[in-house]
């Protein structure tokens, strides 16, 4: 007989017992999960894109070809423009300058780059990779494509200032970096450059080691 003031103890095995599995998801976590899914399938995708420099050079180039022509119709977004090019010209002296830069470091206790014919071949490192540099400036001008659809980006401005002003940069740009290439005697790409072969090499050892009569 059960005592009337003693307080009833709730039957644990009528609760339906919940699991890990069946815990609601909420939104955020949702939208994280389906986030990290995403950068997967584009990194891997990148990282499949990688061998194929001539066609994600296409690619490039087609974007920045739509990208003109739309500027051309609008006829507006110069900032916009400006912004970009100068957004271009400081990749390209990343992708024109050394890894190490021998104004600021000694390199003769290290490899240093060939200066004679004779030297052995020593590929350049760049201080932004080519694919770094790709796409960087795809993603600049895809970035700069959306700006063209937001009139607040569209700042009145009188153009050929800009374009003067861009071009001086330029050619300033470009003359401190060519007289950094010739007073370090460096050259940022491999065209006519020495190269080693490994199956000469391979063959000619291999013949030496074979006994003579």
């Amino acid at each position: 007989m059960m005592d009337p003031g003693a307080t009833p103890t709730p039957n644990t095995d009528a609760l339906p017992s919940v699991t890990p599995s069946q815990e609601v998801e909420t939104p955020a976590a949702t939208v994280q999960r389906w986030g990290f899914v995403f950068s997967q399938r584009y990194q891997h995708l990148l990282d499949k894109s990688t061998p194929f420099l001539l066609y994600r050079w296409i690619a490039f180039f087609a974007i920045a070809f739509i990208y003109a022509i739309r500027v051309f119709f609008v006829q507006g977004f110069y900032v916009v423009s400006y912004a970009l090019g100068i957004y271009i010209l400081n990749l390209l002296i990343g992708f024109l300058s050394p890894q190490v830069d021998p104004e600021f470091q000694d390199l003769s206790d290290g490899p240093t780059l060939p200066s004679r014919s004779s030297d052995e071949f020593r590929p350049f490192v760049r201080r932004l990779p080519e694919f770094k540099f790709w796409y960087s400036i795809t993603k600049a001008f895809c970035i700069a494509f959306v700006m063209t659809f937001f009139t607040i980006f569209d700042v009145p401005v009188f153009w050929p200032i800009l374009l003067f002003y861009w071009v001086i940069l330029f050619a300033l740009t470009m003359k401190k970096q060519i007289l950094h290439m010739v007073k370090y005697k460096y050259v940022p790409f491999s065209f006519g450059k020495q190269r080693y072969n490994g199956k000469r090499a391979s063959s000619t050892e291999s013949t030496s080691l074979l006994p003579r009569d």
